[in-house]
């Protein structure tokens, strides 16, 4: 197909209007088909062409003489690109650019110009145009840059919402003392270049904690690369840090450092590498360069070193088995993860965040959870802490029956199945005074309205606005025992 041209001015003979158009989108359809398109050139031939070949492409057209009918058509209707002339009279094109993005219009720019010269092009870019076109138009080029424009637009919008989607889950979710005293130290640290080092048990939220530094820093928009230490074959780990140059006519292998350049390195199970990998890394951290394996030009690499560890990392500086440097290094900042047994308090809040993400995630209507299930929730030491909780609240998004998440729902290891619930005589952990001093009341009210009732289950649990079996498993779970109705 040979390249089509129209000189700035000339008139599109096949434009059967003033507007003209070839069929309005009869013709073939291209991969971006259905986008929306301003043309805004002050040429009535040049909007007749352009509008014509887009047409035929699947495009729907719309058209402005001038920079100031642009911005009014931009004002009721939203696109997805622009093809936007520097040359126009009044308002010109860079100036219209430069309201449309005050204005918040997110459609891409292609800039078209008969009299072009680099430094309007620099212009136009660093306004936040994605391209710039030169007339002579060549239709075929117009059309390529269009939608290469599109295709930019598109992940641009995608990496956004993914963005969004990672700021909505990246959060340190509870009200405890401790965990506002942890979200007051991720404030001060964030801002900062200095190493940390984060402790705590599995599944307590050690990678969340780096990710909210890594979210809130100056580094946020680069990259954050993770290293599963633990997972590095002894053999292996100092190249996956800093890569390996290849052999002759292989291309490179790029480690871990290089791909976190000015962004951060997360280090989990730090405690696992191997002494020669401490080695490089500790070099790597300290001179800002690493020499990759059989390589001979240095790479540089500011990164920012975030270490995950559930270990006593002192104590292993002792017995010798982490180098003190490295230690020194990592440990700028200490922070320290609690354990969810230890913050009790959150389990609502962090069941109601889970229950929100994954009603989102999988499409399901969202559940609530009525208080005897928060009950059992709240009371389970969670070994596994909010890892374990959230994969309990994930499975019961995907199969419990009903609307409402009820205790029987629960896995059994959370209730009686394994008397870490609302078995007989239990007693919950760690409870705080109000803890206890809820439960004992609600104990006393129980037995209460059962004297009251002479009692009868139903006529109690009726007075109490509760189910029959519900009245039963709060009994049980402070050992109350049923007794002979009194005869009426």
């Amino acid at each position: 197909m040979s390249e089509r041209h129209t000189d700035v001015g000339a008139e599109d003979p096949s434009a059967g209007s003033p507007e003209g158009g070839r069929g309005g989108g009869a013709g073939k359809r291209g991969p971006m088909a259905g986008a929306r398109v301003l043309v805004v050139d002050d040429e009535q031939g040049v909007r007749n062409t352009v509008s014509a070949v887009l047409r035929d492409e699947g495009f729907e057209i719309e058209t402005a003489a001038s920079g100031e009918e642009a911005l009014a058509i931009l004002e009721e209707r939203s696109f997805q690109a622009i093809l936007l002339d520097v040359w126009l009279p009044g308002r010109d094109g860079l100036d219209t650019l430069r309201q449309l993005r005050r204005n918040g219009v997110d459609a891409a720019v292609v800039m078209i110009s008969g009299h072009g010269s680099i430094e309007t092009a620099v212009r136009a870019t660093r306004m936040g145009a994605h391209d710039f076109v030169e007339k002579p138009l060549s239709l075929e080029k117009i059309l390529l840059t269009l939608r290469n424009a599109l295709r930019a637009r598109k992940l641009e919008e995608r990496n956004r919402l993914l963005r969004e989607e990672l700021r909505r889950d990246v959060q340190l979710i509870g009200e405890s003392a401790s965990v506002r005293a942890l979200r007051e130290k991720i404030d001060s640290a964030a801002p900062t270049a200095g190493g940390v080092l984060i402790r705590g048990e599995k599944g307590s939220g050690k990678e969340l904690v780096a990710r909210l530094l890594h979210a809130q820093s100056p580094r946020a928009e680069e990259a954050f690369i993770e290293v599963a230490c633990a997972a590095l074959p002894p053999d292996r780990a100092v190249e996956d840090l800093l890569g390996h140059a290849g052999a002759p006519g292989e291309s490179p292998t790029k480690g871990k450092l290089e791909l976190a350049q000015e962004g951060t390195l997360f280090l989990a199970d730090v405690e696992a590498l191997t002494a020669e990998a401490q080695h490089a890394l500790f070099r790597a951290l300290e001179t800002g360069r690493f020499l990759p394996v059989g390589g001979h030009v240095s790479i540089e690499s500011y990164v920012r070193p975030i270490a995950g560890t559930e270990v006593d990392l002192e104590a292993e500086v002792a017995a010798g088995q982490f180098r003190e440097d490295l230690f020194f290094k990592l440990n700028v900042v200490p922070l320290e993860v609690p354990p969810l047994r230890d913050r009790r308090e959150d389990v609502p809040l962090l069941v109601e965040h889970f229950l929100e993400r994954y009603a989102r995630e999988y499409g399901r209507p969202r559940r609530t959870v009525e208080p005897e299930a928060m009950h059992v929730l709240a009371a389970y030491p969670w070994p596994g802490n909010v890892r374990e909780l959230r994969n309990v609240i994930e499975r019961l998004v995907i199969l419990a029956p009903g609307e409402t998440i009820v205790a029987a729902d629960l896995p059994g290891k959370l209730g009686e199945g394994e008397g870490a619930g609302t078995g007989a005589g239990f007693e919950p952990p760690h409870e705080s005074s109000l803890q206890a001093a809820r439960r004992e009341f609600e104990k006393r009210l129980i037995i209460e309205r059962l004297e009251e009732a002479g009692g009868n289950i139903t006529r109690a649990a009726e007075s109490l606005g509760i189910e029959r079996s519900n009245l039963y498993r709060k009994m049980r779970a402070y050992a109350i025992k049923p007794r002979a109705e009194k005869s009426e």
